[in-house]
């Protein structure tokens, strides 16, 4: 049964993220209550071998057991779990900041739907993000978003966002692996959700990078073009 007593939900996927999983997790708690706010982390376990499970559970985070290897895979189980009535989601390598709450929080009060960061508006720090995916992977996919959908994200694939639940329910997602945050961002715009872009700031990640970049990028193509051409059949 749901809390209703929780206003934001902060949700995390995690693969053996035991170096840094815990100061996300400590970063959204002391967020949570410097801000007011009766809040919860959950953390989306996607089959660690290593402490990161203890480490939620130790620090008084939720965690949600995901053998379904995937991102998406990942996000839906934690989704699925979090009461919030506002989600913010980001990853637990400790890229995105998790004191910067509220800037993900406020706009979802005063009446958007969506809040999506954006680093490329921020600051990336030396070595957050590898040449090839700042200059060409990410605005390549950006880019091919906003022509075939007719979005104006300029950084679609950035990984902290915030949304009400009722948008949540709206968009009804079910990919499970990277497309998941391509997803997310063509169906917000089919279902008119109310979208707003935020500059953030980009950190270096701690541990292993569990992105493939090739493969990675062709599931993103491959969903996109499938949901524009599935689209225009039904129109």
């Amino acid at each position: 049964m749901k809390n209703k007593n929780i206003e934001v939900s902060v949700v995390m996927p995690c693969l053996n993220e035991e170096e840094t999983l815990g100061i996300c997790i400590q970063k959204a708690q002391r967020t949570l209550d410097a801000l007011g706010i009766v809040g919860e982390v959950v953390i989306a376990d996607n089959g660690s071998t290593d402490a990161s499970a203890e480490i939620a559970e130790r620090l008084g985070a939720s965690v949600v057991h995901q053998p379904t290897r995937g991102y998406g895979a990942a996000y839906l189980a934690g989704l699925a779990a979090a009461q919030g009535q506002y989600i913010i989601m980001g990853d637990s390598d400790d890229t995105y900041d998790f004191t910067d709450l509220e800037r993900f929080i406020t706009p979802l009060q005063n009446g958007y739907d969506l809040v999506i960061g954006n680093r490329f508006k921020g600051k990336i720090l030396p070595g957050a993000m590898p040449w090839a995916r700042r200059y060409i992977g990410n605005p390549i996919l950006s880019g091919m978003l906003r022509v075939l959908f007719g979005t104006y994200i300029s950084d679609s694939h950035c990984g902290m966002r915030s949304f009400t639940a009722e948008a949540y329910k709206r968009m009804n997602l079910k990919t499970t692996g990277m497309e998941f945050a391509s997803e997310m961002v063509i169906k917000a715009v089919e279902t008119d959700l109310k979208i707003l872009e935020i500059p953030i700031t980009y950190h270096p990640r701690d541990g292993e990078s569990k992105l493939n970049a090739i493969r990675d990028a062709l599931r993103h193509i491959r969903f996109m073009l499938k949901s524009k051409f599935s689209r225009r059949r039904t129109d």
